[in-house]
């Protein structure tokens, strides 16, 4: 006799918040943890003005972010020498094995975001680095590498 679980729906509702390694607060939605999860987790990340992360990769593992409001600057690549600046309705893929440091330039304004990735158990891939964080980057000044595309 098979007595393996059948896999079902669930339903998160009013999820907590854990403090992440890379310094950020999430609001735990689909995970292993909560939901049984098997290949991904989606949680929301609220970046408060002026925080930070630290500067991180996710080993294996691709990430997916969805501003919801506010904004958001973020560096990636080896040294962190790339910059993307995001807003509310962008979407934004980081693959498996980049380093990535997000941040909120506001004062003022928290920025929301929306984030799947393909651990389900969401912290374990989750790499620390020791990369000097370059700071803010000027307005306007997305960078990226030449004739990689960048979708808008």
């Amino acid at each position: 006799m098979h007595s393996e679980r059948q896999p079902t729906c669930v339903l998160i509702s009013q999820p907590g918040t854990y403090h992440g390694k890379q310094g950020l607060e999430y609001f735990q939605g689909i995970s292993s943890e909560t939901a049984g999860a098997r290949g991904l987790c989606l949680h929301v990340v609220t970046i408060p003005p002026q925080g930070r992360a630290k500067p991180h990769l996710h080993e294996n593992h691709e990430s997916a972010v969805y501003v919801v409001s506010g904004e958001a600057g973020m560096w990636y690549g080896e040294g962190l020498w790339q910059h993307m600046w995001m807003r509310p309705g962008d979407f934004a893929h980081i693959p498996a094995n980049v380093p990535h440091l997000p941040y909120n330039p506001s004062d003022t304004v928290p920025c929301v975001g929306l984030i799947a990735r393909t651990d389900p158990n969401e912290q374990e891939s989750v790499t620390l680095l020791d990369i000097a964080d370059p700071g803010v980057a000027p307005r306007g000044s997305d960078q990226k590498i030449p004739n990689e595309p960048i979708l808008r």
